[in-house]
């Protein structure tokens, strides 16, 4: 993407060179019939030399120093194309208006001469005049960019960006020419302009990846009880239709097979509606330490149950941050009620919140739920927001877990702009560790992105 000078100073240039000495040139013709025409009268019909050298002069003078009306026209109607050449007309702004999706107007030396509104929102600080490498960095892009400039087609690409988050897009690049170019003179030259449209695909192929997930995940986690309450059924009609102790049984056990069936469809549409969000930042200010209390006052029936007591360490003024007050809550409550049904022989669970002053990121918060059970063994501690990982897959199923707890968990966070460490010892307990940014320091990162 190389610049080139102007085309507007081609016509100028033209303009000024047109001297007196020029007209007398290119009027010779004129003024050599005229001259003819005097020496005629002259001769003929006795016409004063003195009165016909006048009127050559007279001529030549108007040649010389009036300017052409129909010269002056030829080259404003140039200047204006050439103008036309460089910025698009309102018709073509109009259009490009009209689209719902980032559009970028560039010229043939990659600069970009117009954005519609979508583009502005979209790409913050992106403006007319700038190289269009300011606002798309892909150099996919990029390059098929040059590809159209170079030989008049047009390209379709995709590309994956994966900060801040996983995101997929796919720009149509075409080249326009201005009316008058012709034919022939279109695939010869640099187009006049070129149209570049970006589309997010995020949202699709997420959905594509929520269907595919589903369906293996599903298949696979729900066949064991789906095979139960088939056996039980048959069981229930065959040799135990006369036996109702054991049909009572077998019903207990089908409704707990069921109720297993129901919270992993749940986890699993939960995950799914986090992840068509996870590229976009929540809005809403809510307060951290509001949604630990509810939390903790609401597992409080299960931690009498587990005979597991829940002690509080919290700030006393509110801990204000951008977040979905709902995703929130079931992140304290999954890292809360794990820490209950897993460490339950430590007999305590600690939350602590607390504050993190950062040089680099700011203001931040640090939730810690600790619990002092038997921990966890280090070499599960990198696979534990896997998708259906259990460190003890026979303890997860009797503690009705479906092993989509901390993967749900993991989402949010990356919605959030937030992050998971865990810390855990064999036989000394485990601690979740969940750092979110602040008010002013989410702002910041939202302003950036």
């Amino acid at each position: 993407m190389t610049a080139t000078p102007s085309p507007l100073e081609e016509p100028s240039e033209a303009q000024t060179a047109a001297s007196p000495l020029t007209r007398l040139g290119e009027s010779r013709w004129i003024l050599v019939a005229a001259a003819f025409i005097a020496v005629v009268a002259i001769l003929l019909y006795q016409v004063p030399v003195w009165a016909a050298a006048l009127g050559v002069a007279l001529l030549a003078g108007s040649a010389a120093f009036v300017p052409r009306r129909a010269a002056a026209r030829r080259v404003q109607l140039s200047t204006q194309r050439e103008r036309r050449r460089m910025w698009p007309g309102t018709g073509m702004k109009v259009t490009v208006d009209a689209l719902p999706t980032p559009c970028f107007v560039a010229d043939g030396r990659g600069i970009t001469r117009y954005v519609n509104a979508s583009a502005q929102a979209a790409y913050e600080g992106v403006k007319p005049g700038d190289p269009l490498s300011f606002s798309l960095r892909a150099p996919s892009l990029l390059e098929a960019f040059d590809r159209v400039c170079a030989t008049a087609g047009t390209e379709r690409i995709s590309w994956i960006e994966k900060v801040p988050t996983e995101t997929w897009y796919e720009a149509h690049i075409a080249p326009i020419y201005m009316p008058g170019s012709g034919g022939q003179e279109m695939g010869t030259r640099r187009p006049d302009f070129i149209l570049v449209v970006i589309q997010d695909l995020t949202e699709n192929r997420r959905l594509e990846r929520m269907r595919t997930d589903f369906v293996a995940n599903a298949s696979h986690e729900l066949r064991t009880p789906l095979a139960s309450l088939t056996g039980f059924i048959e069981t229930i009609q065959g040799p135990a239709r006369n036996d109702p102790e054991a049909q009572d049984r077998f019903l207990s056990i089908m409704l707990d097979q069921a109720g297993r069936m129901r919270r992993l469809i749940d986890d699993i549409l939960s995950l799914s509606r986090i992840e068509l969000k996870a590229h976009v930042r929540p809005a809403n200010v809510v307060d951290l330490s509001e949604i630990v209390r509810h939390t903790a006052d609401a597992l409080s029936p299960l931690a009498s149950e587990m005979n597991v007591e829940i002690r509080m360490h919290m700030p006393e003024e509110p801990v204000r941050l951008n977040g979905d007050r709902d995703e929130l809550i079931q992140v304290t409550e999954n890292l809360v009620e794990n820490a209950l049904k897993y460490g339950n022989g430590g007999k305590y669970v600690d939350v602590t919140l607390s504050g993190l002053e950062e040089a680099t990121e700011g203001q931040s918060w640090l939730l810690e739920v600790r619990d002092y059970g038997e921990g966890i063994p280090r070499e599960h501690l990198p696979r534990l927001t896997e998708r259906f990982y259990r460190v003890d897959a026979e303890s997860s199923r009797a503690m009705k877990g479906t092993g989509l707890g901390l993967a749900i968990v993991k989402h949010i966070l990356t919605r959030h702009r937030g992050r998971l460490d865990v810390d855990s010892e064999a036989g000394q307990g485990a601690t979740f560790k969940v750092k979110l940014p602040g008010l002013e320091n989410s702002e910041d990162i939202s302003a950036k992105n």
